[in-house]
């Protein structure tokens, strides 16, 4: 199967998909190394990895570019998130065959108004736009795409704006019905209890997509006990591992005064070479170079 059947064969038929987010190739592959069903293509990482804001402040080139950088090293499938789809559904409609060209196998869609702040903010602001907008912007990307097994996920940011579960499962509602393969609920709350009750109240339309930074207590098999959820997104997990591996040994070279007692704890060089695809370079110089 392509790694779109592969995703969209899992959301039909009720398999927990596990997705690790990434910035660069490198993260993705150490996330396909360690066993995580796909790539989340998180904006926030991409933001967080260039020191900037998650607001929008990259081009969708940007983002772009890391995509099809990520999709070209890994060889499970890719979730793009695309924040607002960068304008109205015109724009979704020039964007989706873009991410799909780029080797992504699904797109992630918010319905905050452009330009978004990240949902994770306190006090961030959390404008969403009309239901009726979103859900054209969700139709254009169903019609942009060229294989039917391209996912496109709404995600709801009802919750994270404060505007209760009603008007979460009236937006996710409509959005499966603007023809969404899933729908991402996303909640703030440090408990997942804002979630569970959203999930039993869901007609399960389409499977879910969860996404626990905030409740981290919501394990893998309870997220499988709620039997309406297709994935779960570990959201900015590999940012937030290399700033804290970095800063200790950045911390800890400067106090030793060098390099002496750091270096065992880190990987080798030749670990580094070989997720660089050293071996399959060093087989073309054999073959080629003359």
């Amino acid at each position: 199967m392509t790694k779109h059947q592969r995703l969209r064969s899992a959301l039909e038929n009720g398999t927990l998909q596990t997705a690790m987010a990434a910035h660069n190739p490198l993260a993705a592959l150490l996330a396909e190394e360690a066993g995580f069903d796909a790539i989340w293509g998180s904006g926030f990482e991409l933001s967080a990895s260039f020191a900037v804001p998650d607001a929008n402040i990259l081009s969708m080139g940007q983002h772009l570019d890391m995509m099809r950088a990520i999709a070209q090293r890994t060889s499970i499938p890719l979730i793009a998130d695309i924040d607002t789809g960068f304008g109205n559904a015109i724009n979704v409609s020039y964007v989706v065959p873009q991410y799909e060209a780029a080797g992504a196998s699904a797109i992630v869609m918010e319905d905050k108004s452009f330009p978004k702040d990240t949902s994770l903010r306190s006090d961030g602001r959390q404008e969403l736009v009309r239901i009726e907008e979103f859900q054209g912007k969700i139709a254009a990307a169903c019609a942009a795409r060229h294989d039917p097994d391209f996912v496109v996920v709404g995600r709801v940011e009802a919750l994270i704006a404060g505007l209760g579960q009603a008007e979460a499962l009236r937006r996710a509602e409509a959005y499966a019905e603007a023809g969404a393969d899933a729908i991402l609920i996303h909640s703030k709350q440090k408990t997942p209890d804002e979630i569970i009750a959203f999930t039993e109240g869901w007609s399960g339309k389409v499977p879910l997509v969860l996404v626990p930074t905030a409740y981290p207590q919501l394990t893998e098999q309870a997220i499988r006990d709620l039997k309406k959820v297709a994935v779960v997104i570990y959201g900015n997990h590999a940012i937030r591992a290399a700033v804290h591996a970095m800063r200790s040994v950045f911390a800890q070279i400067r106090a030793d005064g060098g390099i002496q007692n750091v270096n065992a704890q880190l990987p080798t060089v030749k670990d580094i070479l070989d997720l660089q695809g050293d071996a399959a370079m060093r087989k073309l110089e054999s073959e080629f170079l003359r």
